[in-house]
């Protein structure tokens, strides 16, 4: 009696542990994949924050999970990047920099917190743009040279606004104040949106920095773009002449957008995420949406992104050191 009732009791344990394996195992598949961040490290209303919502919008489908912009500005961009730096390696933490953050800011900053060869792994490019000066419609001037002209009419100073400091604007604006003999002082923001919303109340008269960030309201005629770099002019941007148009040569490569995870995020899990950012920027109304923005876009493999990023700094590089600049 004793051997028969053990007999059962071992039955009932191996079917309740059985149970108990199969209820665990449904209850993980049925759990939902974690939702992916994308960092920015702007604040709302920028050009990098647009088009990090309009991905974040468009990746939920071929992830299969939410994908939510976490905004994170600060120092450049510097924030964003340590954030990336310290977040768990499994795919759900992404950052959306430009060239500032991955290729200027290690060769300005002497202690940036972040290594982007050491710490980070391109996952995707999205494209190129370009930067440009812009003028608040508290000026009269309708182009670049009624600006010059302008600023030598004030005694020849004038403060141009730049989304963050030691970047791809601030040597613009030195460069222009240089070439055209101007006393040109570049006042940094915590962003372009910072920067626009004194453009527009005319708290500053100039601002350099991406297309993206001036062109909805330059077609409303709130502020005016007068010169754009790159050595061709934009699609958006027909009759604003270039720098090089103007004299001011040497700006031929373009900077850059990309997508990048955290160092020791596994090779299958990138190739997932760059595909999945290949397939939405394959979709003609983000592609018209990106361009309308003033980008050029171009789907760049991680080693495509990689090698533009190595090439990007290696010019910016040159241009630092001939400028004089020190590390701060």
């Amino acid at each position: 009696m004793f051997a028969l009732r053990r007999h059962f009791l071992n039955r009932a344990v191996r079917a309740a542990c059985a149970l108990a394996t199969v209820c665990a195992t449904g209850w993980a598949l049925a759990q939902p994949p974690k939702p992916v961040h994308i960092l920015v490290g702007f604040p709302p209303g920028g050009g990098s924050d647009a088009i990090a919502r309009l991905l974040a919008d468009k990746l939920k489908e071929p992830l299969a999970t939410s994908v939510v912009v976490d905004n994170r500005p600060g120092a450049g961009g510097q924030i964003a990047a340590q954030v990336l730096k310290a977040a768990p390696a499994d795919g759900t933490t992404l950052f959306l920099s430009h060239d500032h953050t991955i290729s200027i800011l290690p060769l300005v900053v002497k202690n940036p917190g972040y290594d982007p060869v050491r710490d980070f792994v391109p996952v995707a490019g999205i494209a190129t743009f370009v930067n440009a000066l812009a003028v608040s419609g508290g000026t009269p001037a309708q182009g670049f040279g009624d600006y010059v002209e302008w600023v030598k009419a004030q005694g020849g100073k004038g403060a141009v606004g730049i989304p963050a400091p030691a970047s791809t604007p601030e040597f613009l604006v030195k460069l222009i104040g240089q070439k055209y003999q101007l006393d040109l002082v570049a006042a940094p923001y915590r962003g372009s949106a910072p920067m626009l919303a004194d453009m527009l109340g005319n708290q500053i008269a100039a601002g350099v920095g991406s297309v993206q960030d001036f062109i909805e309201n330059h077609k409303a005629g709130k502020i005016r773009v007068v010169g754009v770099l790159g050595g061709k002019r934009q699609a958006a941007l027909p009759d604003v002449p270039t720098f090089d148009e103007l004299g001011l040569k040497g700006f031929d490569d373009l900077p850059y957008y990309g997508i990048y995870a955290p160092k020791g995020t596994p090779e299958r899990e990138v190739k997932r995420l760059s595909a999945a950012v290949a397939q939405v920027l394959a979709l003609p109304e983000v592609r018209d949406q990106l361009t309308a923005l003033g980008l050029t876009v171009g789907y760049m493999t991680p080693q495509q992104l990689a090698q533009r990023e190595r090439a990007y700094t290696q010019v910016w590089r040159k241009i630092i050191q001939d400028s004089g600049f020190q590390p701060q």
